[in-house]
């Protein structure tokens, strides 16, 4: 008798989340710097994220709809506006007045826009929160033969708008594949080679902060940005894509 095929996969950027999302029970999204992260932040303090493409004239227009406020861009936040992708600033910005923030980025939210379009559950992962959600998943039944899982690396964008592998998300998905590895799920080779890295990386907080969107941060002002998404398993909350919005998992 064959051994049952793995049931955790792995994969790369958009296009690849639409060839493995519709295989999958659940899909978790990584995009260390910094949409994860920063769901990751907003919703441990109670907010609900609802993910947008593009942050554009259609995401004002969603953010009215859905009696919520719109994250700007990092260099236009300000006392009056606090909410961004910065997770360090929503660290510190109080809660909008309906606990609603439209979190929009061209990578980790297009995807799990996307993934939320089927009928997989769709969950916010990073380094801060990487085991809370491996034992999440476990614990109800997912990684299994009848329940899948794919986990998306969600990479930076080239000039052009093809895909840019980016060291921190492959970090990030090494880091919740090595944890579902460590309880017992069966992973592609794939993704046993993401977990592989994260597992012999002797120092990630390091490579997160020298990596190329590490230094782009820095470069741009926000070294924060990186110090709070560096922060490893300090957060147990599971943000699960609920009705559009990331809210917390019961």
């Amino acid at each position: 008798m064959s051994a049952a095929p793995p049931a955790v996969s792995f994969g790369w950027g958009p296009v690849e989340a639409r060839v493995l999302v519709p295989r999958a029970s659940c899909v978790v999204v990584v995009d260390v710097l910094s949409f994860t992260t920063s769901v990751g932040v907003a919703v441990e303090r109670g907010a609900a994220v609802l993910p947008y493409r593009w942050r554009d004239a259609t995401a004002e227009a969603y953010a009215r709809e859905q009696d919520a406020v719109l994250a700007v861009g990092r260099s236009r936040a300000d006392g009056a506006h606090p909410w961004s992708l910065s997770p360090a600033g929503l660290r510190e910005a109080p809660l909008p007045g309906s606990g609603r923030l439209v979190l929009p980025s061209p990578n980790g939210s297009t995807i799990s826009v996307e993934a939320a379009a089927g009928r997989a559950t769709v969950v916010a992962a990073s380094l801060r929160n990487r085991t809370a959600v491996a034992d999440w998943l476990v614990g109800r039944g997912h990684g299994t033969t009848d329940r899948p899982v794919t986990v998306i690396a969600s990479g930076e964008r080239w000039p052009d708008g093809s895909l840019r592998p980016a060291l921190e998300d492959l970090l990030g998905a090494g880091a919740v594949l090595d944890a579902l590895r460590a309880a017992g799920r069966t992973l592609t080779p794939e993704a046993t080679a993401a977990a592989t890295l994260w597992a012999a990386t002797e120092d990630p907080v390091a490579a997160l902060h020298g990596c190329d969107s590490g230094r782009e941060l820095y470069e741009y002002g926000y070294p924060q940005d990186v110090e709070v998404a560096a922060e490893i398993d300090v957060s147990t909350a599971v943000p699960v894509l609920v009705d559009g919005a990331f809210q917390e998992a019961p």
